[in-house]
């Protein structure tokens, strides 16, 4: 199985004395689309990162916007101040309010930092409102916010981007409006719905999708939505997701903390290995390594 280095371009840090993550706290309902949030609303730092990743030969981390509540450059900030000798979020991908006023200023001053590479934004509506991260389902419409994803571009900067299936329609007509822009696309897609017709949903928009050749996806969070998830049901969603964009626009990562809800931290790379293990030495370094050293510039 895979031996080499690794980059795990998925994961978060947080600090709760800082009160900038309320929604993981039980007073707060604005994340209910996650389940299980209890288990994980407990300090996450670099050293918690290092313990739990000490199994892999991880060389290098990006880290990803928590929500962080506020001027969302605070976050930012915040990670500059911590220990970078490990590896550990040696890459950004910040957080801004796209689509209101404010979001202008915000994608400038993240731009300005030199590990920032990117700004997540996220579509990921459901017809269960339970399920839903955003109240508008054409939020990927709305002139405000497709000027503010324009930005990124004049940047440089990735868009980031949390979808479900639903809104695989909107994706590619942004990534077809916007060519030169970098899209990223989280948690496989999101199979969220896991009955027939839900799972069909989901591989019927990835496809759709990956013809768009300025987007990539990440394969993190593999048990996320799947409670009973096995080796072979992890592998059905990670393996479309490599046929649809190949090894050059896949990338395996963990989500973590988030993603110890359903997974361990060696749980989720050694199902990865043992998926990747059929694949050719060069497939699995891209998979592992290459494409998250090329799409987050490290």
């Amino acid at each position: 199985m895979y031996s080499g280095p690794i980059i795990d371009p998925h994961h978060h840090l947080w600090d709760l004395s800082m009160g900038k993550h309320p929604w993981l706290l039980p007073t707060d309902p604005s994340v209910q689309a996650v389940a299980g949030l209890s288990e994980i609303a407990t300090d996450y730092l670099v050293d918690n990162y290092v313990r739990d990743s000490s199994g892999h030969n991880i060389v290098a981390t990006v880290h990803i916007e928590a929500l962080w509540a506020g001027d969302p450059v605070g976050e930012t900030r915040w990670l500059e101040t911590l220990d970078k000798s490990k590896g550990v979020a040696s890459r950004y991908v910040g957080g801004a309010s796209l689509g209101k006023p404010e979001a202008a200023d915000a994608i400038a001053r993240q731009a300005a930092f030199d590990r920032m590479t990117g700004i997540r934004g996220i579509l990921s509506w459901h017809p269960d409102p339970k399920k839903c991260f955003v109240a508008d389902p054409e939020l990927g419409r709305n002139p405000q916010w497709r000027r503010d994803i324009a930005r990124l571009q004049e940047y440089g900067l990735n868009l980031e981007l949390m979808m479900y299936p639903y809104q695989a329609g909107v994706v590619r007509e942004i990534a077809e409006a916007l060519p030169g822009l970098q899209i990223i696309i989280n948690h496989c897609g999101s199979p969220i719905d896991r009955d027939p017709e839900g799972m069909q949903r989901w591989r019927d928009g990835l496809k759709r999708i990956s013809a768009c050749p300025n987007i990539a996806i990440k394969i993190s969070n593999p048990g996320a939505y799947d409670h009973n998830w096995t080796l072979e049901s992890v592998r059905d969603v990670a393996m479309h997701c490599i046929d649809c964009f190949g090894t050059e626009r896949s990338m395996f990562g963990t989500d973590y903390p988030v993603s110890k809800i359903q997974m361990s931290f060696d749980q989720i790379y050694d199902t990865f290995k043992k998926i990747a293990a059929v694949l050719s030495p060069q497939e699995q370094s891209r998979l592992f390594h290459d494409n998250a050293k090329r799409f987050y510039r490290l």
